[in-house]
């Protein structure tokens, strides 16, 4: 009997019948408070009215129109929509499939329109899985191992990460801009490196925001080096962290900027957007893909981009951001194995760690998957693991925020026990 790979492991048991909001309906017979949204994808819920409709319709009309072969309709009117949140400048816009198709086209991008050939990454960073996205990849051993050797050329500097080195948020800053600076000394001499390429906020890396300190030190050194800046927002964007683009918690503007997860509710498709000059520069035949700018993905897409401005989905995030790590620190100060709470928007994460202040990447599991049991979908993240993250639809309501807190308590509570209110936090984690 065929069946999927036995590497594939899921982290619930949960079969969907349908979905609805911010709701998955069993074939259990249960319903389940969706905080994992397929990994950040489903921004505007499951199954949203107008983006159904969107798509039944364009299946009706055309399901696959090569966008190098003939033009389709939706794709243009996408790519319209888009010019109106994009950063002013990049006017200039490519698609493809999946994250790290686009991760891979913004490096290709970087090294042709510098004539550079090295890319500085920064620890924790989480860029995909093909081979070169999983060479930039630095958020954990299991998506580079195995099949070496990966892509020359990447060089990995220090984040920012406050909590891990026990230090203020400035100090952390402070010194990973100087480490940045010594690795430009020591290791990739300026006028070889192409680009540096972050997240702003690290999503399988921790859900780490990245300090908009940190950001406009690494715009400062592109612009005194000529390097590309490029802000991989495949997670980050499309309102994910109560900006429109997570980079624009900061007052950095990046060279290129990558998008996906939440652009089309869940259909696939992924775009790089730069500056109409430097798109110039990619070598004929470097951009191109038989299925990129799907007319059904990009019909989402619209009506995704519709949908998150006609119902005010960006400011609900922040709204609905704010309840949930208020929620979050409530339970951390009556559970003092949660060592942090940290996030953006509806992209937040709690941090177990040990009493010795190690990561426990044991207690976050166990209660990863008690949170189904309670009702309510999760993921763990982090390189230790020891980080369960909430991603929640942007159309969540009050009500579903409370009603999450409410099931994630429980299940913690389950795991560890009640804790007396007011126990000590545990000290910082360690590397």
């Amino acid at each position: 009997m065929t069946s999927l790979s036995p590497v594939l492991k899921q982290a619930t048991p949960v079969v969907v019948d349908h979905a609805l909001g911010s709701w998955i309906f069993g074939t259990d017979g249960r319903e389940y408070l969706d905080f994992t949204t397929g990994i950040g994808v489903t921004s505007t819920g499951h199954c949203h009215p107008r983006v159904v409709e969107a798509a039944r319709e364009q299946v009706g009309r055309i399901i696959h129109a090569q966008y190098t072969t003939v033009m389709h309709r939706p794709l243009l009117e996408l790519t319209g929509r888009l010019g109106e949140v994009l950063p002013a400048g990049l006017d200039s816009v490519f698609y493809a499939n999946s994250g790290s198709e686009a991760v891979e086209a913004a490096v290709r991008l970087a090294r042709m329109a510098t004539g550079r050939p090295n890319v500085v990454v920064f620890q924790g960073g989480f860029h995909g899985r093909t081979v070169a996205a999983a060479s930039l990849t630095t958020a954990g051993t299991r998506f580079s191992a195995g099949f070496a050797p990966l892509m020359a050329g990447v060089h990995m500097s220090a984040f920012p990460y406050a909590y891990r080195y026990g230090w203020d948020e400035a100090t952390a800053v402070e010194f990973a801009l100087r480490e940045l600076d010594y690795l430009l000394r020591t290791r990739t001499a300026p006028e070889d490196t192409a680009a540096f390429l972050i997240e702003p906020a690290l999503g399988d890396g921790g859900y780490l925001p990245t300090p908009p300190a940190f950001l406009e030190g690494l715009r400062e050194r592109a612009d005194h080096h000529g390097i590309q800046l490029v802000v991989d927002e495949v997670q980050a964007g499309v309102g994910r962290t109560g900006r429109f683009w997570g980079h624009q918690h900061s007052a950095a503007v990046p060279d290129i900027l990558i998008t996906a997860k939440g652009i089309a509710s869940g259909f696939p498709i992924s775009a790089i957007a730069a500056p109409t000059e430097t798109m110039a520069k990619a070598w004929p035949g470097s951009q191109g893909g038989t299925y990129g700018g799907n007319a059904v993905s990009a019909a989402a897409g619209v009506a995704t981009l519709d949908v998150v401005r006609d119902e005010g989905l960006v400011e609900n995030s922040r709204v609905r951001g704010e309840q949930l790590q208020a929620g979050l620190r409530e339970v951390q100060r009556r559970f003092p194995v949660i060592g942090d709470v940290r996030g953006l928007g509806l992209m937040q994460g709690i941090e177990f760690t040990a009493a010795d202040g190690t990561p426990d990447a044991a207690t976050a599991t166990a209660v990863q998957q008690a949170t189904t049991g309670h009702g309510l979908l999760t993921l763990t993240c982090g390189p230790s693991g020891n980080v369960v993250r909430l991603i929640p639809a942007l159309v969540v309501t009050e009500g579903e925020i409370a009603l999450g807190l409410e099931r994630l308590e429980a299940a913690v509570a389950s795991v560890v026990g009640a804790v007396p209110a007011g126990a000590a936090a545990v000290p910082a984690a360690g590397a």
